[in-house]
């Protein structure tokens, strides 16, 4: 049934539901270095250990809670279907260690820039993979994207290495998780659950060789367990809005964190901010303005057009 001229389109509970998960995931996750930077004196290597352990550990007691195992069983019981899920797993830890990382060696900045240029890897995804159509603002908005990324590889003589994998490796995750025909809580159990044996083998080394920081001091100990549910939390929400929502929109909701990060670099870290690194963020900011307008023209023209259509 067609709407009335001037009509408003019926809104859809489940992209507003996705919307709500997406900002709290975002929300959260620019907080992040603030806690993060919390675990000064241990290897960011160790404290992705413990994330993916403490995470397996509350998503037990969450799945089991809410009752949710059928799908979990399902999934475990069906290999083929736990190729893409697998790979979400291991871009996901990836992106974890480098974060943490950024987060303790003070390069704020860069793991800021990462999440920036993340929605822009999005749309060359979605359009490389999915198919999905790109607008030539859009498609000027990712060549600003690759000059930023040369000015700082010409002038600095380096890769922005942190920049660059913590942009593509969550991109591709997001872009995997919306594949997963699994539901949020339980994609995110599953994904937690390959990579604990890896997770209980590392303590177990640790342990083995006197290196582990666990149970060294209260603080520390219970600063490692709730990496576990800091964790989880962001990444429920994140896999509930990505099932919900297109890849684009993912994107755009995206700005939320990198800007919280750039604040907290800024303002609370007091890093440097050098004229490559501002120059590198403006033109990212300028690329995700003009994507933000393509985006924005997009949803508006069916609307405009509706009204003349008989």
């Amino acid at each position: 049934m067609s709407l009335a001229p001037g009509a408003s389109p019926p809104i859809d509970p489940e992209a507003s539901k996705g919307v709500g998960f997406g900002l709290t995931a975002y929300l959260m996750w620019g907080c992040f270095p603030l806690f993060f930077a919390l675990f000064e004196g241990i290897p960011a290597w160790e404290v992705l250990i413990h994330r993916v352990i403490w995470s397996c550990v509350f998503l037990v007691g969450l799945v089991t809670l809410l009752r949710r195992w059928a799908p979990v069983v399902r999934a475990l019981a069906e290999p083929r279907r736990l190729g893409r899920v697998l790979a979400c797993a291991l871009l996901i830890g990836l992106n974890w260690g480098i974060y943490i990382y950024a987060v303790e060696s003070r390069q704020v900045f860069q793991a800021s820039l990462g999440y920036f240029l993340t929605p822009l890897v999005n749309v060359a995804l979605g359009m490389l993979i999915l198919r999905e159509k790109m607008a030539w603002l859009q498609g000027v908005a990712v060549i600003l994207a690759m000059l930023a990324i040369a000015i700082q590889l010409l002038i600095l003589g380096e890769l922005p290495w942190i920049t660059l994998t913590l942009a593509l490796s969550f991109g591709t995750y997001g872009l995997l998780r919306k594949q997963v025909p699994l539901d949020g809580l339980s994609g995110l159990f599953v994904e937690t659950l390959l990579l604990l044996p890896l997770g209980l083998i590392a303590l177990a080394w640790l342990s083995a060789s006197d290196a582990s920081h666990f149970l060294s001091t209260h603080q520390t100990t219970l600063l490692l367990i709730a990496s576990g549910v800091i964790t989880a939390l962001p990444l429920m929400a994140f896999a509930g809005a990505a099932r919900r929502l297109r890849l684009a929109t993912l994107g755009f909701l995206m700005y939320l964190n990198p800007s919280i990060q750039f604040f907290i670099a800024l303002l609370i870290f007091h890093e440097p901010l050098t004229t490559t690194q501002l120059t590198t963020f403006v033109l990212i900011w300028s690329g995700l303005a003009l994507y933000s307008w393509s985006a924005w023209q997009t949803r508006s023209k069916p609307r405009r057009a509706a009204p003349d259509q008989g």
